[in-house]
């Protein structure tokens, strides 16, 4: 990676946290959009501050050689706890044991970031080194120490997360499981990014040079252990949106047949509302939704209870389940009376006071999506759908010969 490349992750970090602050503060008390949010913080900054042009300018700034070392090291410490502590939140469970595990995690690597600032103290780095400071200070007094124990606080990290995630991904399906399965992948290329580094720090120890390890390619498996990490925590919520919108759109497209069955009643009535195609689909479903309830409130008169029993009883002997059944029989009464409204364009029936009036089709969004199917599908719909014309013919003709 060179040395400006790492602005770009830290930049999505920054802007994906700028969008999540919203309802940061609106639910300031969620555990688990505190959690989020701290995890996207300090993911920014470690990208951040390890970049090479940083470490120089932190360098300049502080006046201290290699305080950026401490300062990544830091860091990349509490941003391994912040993953435990998102991922304790995320999985749930009794409030009190979710609170005392993110304690723990947040104690002891509060204590591993408070052991790295120390021993940076108490050692010696007069030489600034900007990309190799691993193996440079490899056999340095303290500052060895403190290079090992931030590579066991992050190989500890990712081995946890790998574990928690793999064991809750059997636990659960969909798009969760595979967000916890990409996650638990991500998290175990940390673990050769530590292994690597370890290596390139003990052949210093026994007075070799595998620095390479250290300097080129450790960053790189970084990286992709961020992104891959990245792309499972985003995946569930993702994918949840993406099914949403699915359902709406596959919603809002069953509901064709029963929304234009009943177009003729609610575009007569003046309840005709022009939304552009580009709209959100909950908004056109919401629409269409709203055209069918005028539809049916307007045909409320024409409803023939007779012609509903005898289409369930139909459907019944068709071999229908009783759920099936009522839709088809709603359906049927339904392409009737809007055949009965149109016979009957001075609204005789509407004003009448004595006008039978059957209770209405039960309207809830699946009732609708199985009348809607059963209008296009059910052979008992499309007889009461005959009956109703031949009973229209039947009428217009006595009235002409009157």
């Amino acid at each position: 990676m060179d040395g400006h490349s790492y602005y770009v992750p830290a930049a999505a970090m920054a802007i994906a946290l700028a969008l999540k602050m919203p309802a940061l503060l609106r639910n300031w008390g969620d555990p688990l959009i505190r959690s989020v949010c701290a995890l996207m913080t300090l993911a920014s900054l470690v990208f951040f501050f390890a970049a090479p042009p940083t470490i120089t300018e932190v360098n300049h700034v502080t006046g201290v050689t290699n305080m950026s070392a401490a300062l990544v090291y830091v860091l990349l410490s509490a941003f391994s706890g912040s993953c435990l502590v998102l991922i304790t939140n995320w999985r749930g469970g009794p409030p009190e044991v979710t609170r005392r595990l993110s304690r723990r995690w947040i104690g002891g690597y509060a204590g591993v970031c408070a052991a790295i600032v120390v021993l940076f103290v108490l050692g010696n780095a007069p030489v600034e080194r900007v990309r190799d400071f691993d193996t440079y200070y490899a056999n340095t007094p303290f500052l060895r120490e403190m290079i090992v124990l931030y590579l066991i606080g992050f190989t500890v990290a990712g081995v946890a997360m790998h574990v928690m995630c793999w064991r809750w991904a059997l636990q659960v399906s969909g798009w969760l499981r595979a967000g916890l399965l990409v996650i638990a992948f991500g998290y175990l290329v940390n673990v050769p990014f530590a292994a690597v580094k370890l290596v390139a720090v003990a052949a210093r120890w026994q007075g070799g040079n595998l620095d390479g390890l250290s300097t080129y390619l450790a960053p790189v498996l970084a990286s992709i252990g961020a992104q891959v990490s990245a792309v499972g925590f985003c995946l569930p919520l993702a994918g949840q949106r993406i099914g949403d919108a699915w359902t709406t759109w596959s919603t809002y497209r069953r509901l064709g047949p029963l929304w234009r069955e009943l177009r003729p009643v609610w575009a007569q009535a003046g309840h005709e509302v022009r939304i552009s195609w580009w709209a959100p689909a909950q908004l056109q479903m919401t629409q269409r939704e709203s055209d069918i309830h005028d539809g049916m409130l307007s045909l409320y008169p024409y409803f023939d209870s007779d012609v509903r029993a005898k289409a369930y009883e139909a459907a019944v002997a068709a071999g229908s389940e009783p759920v099936q059944a009522r839709a088809e029989a709603d359906a049927a009464m339904l392409t009737a009376a809007v055949r009965a409204r149109q016979d009957d364009p001075e609204g005789r029936v509407i004003s009448s006071a004595v006008a039978e009036t059957p209770t209405l089709p039960a309207e809830n969004p699946r009732d609708l999506v199985r009348m809607s199917i059963a209008l296009r599908q059910s052979p008992v719909v499309a007889a009461a759908r005959e009956w109703a014309a031949a009973t229209r013919s039947e009428s217009d003709f006595h009235e002409r010969t009157r």
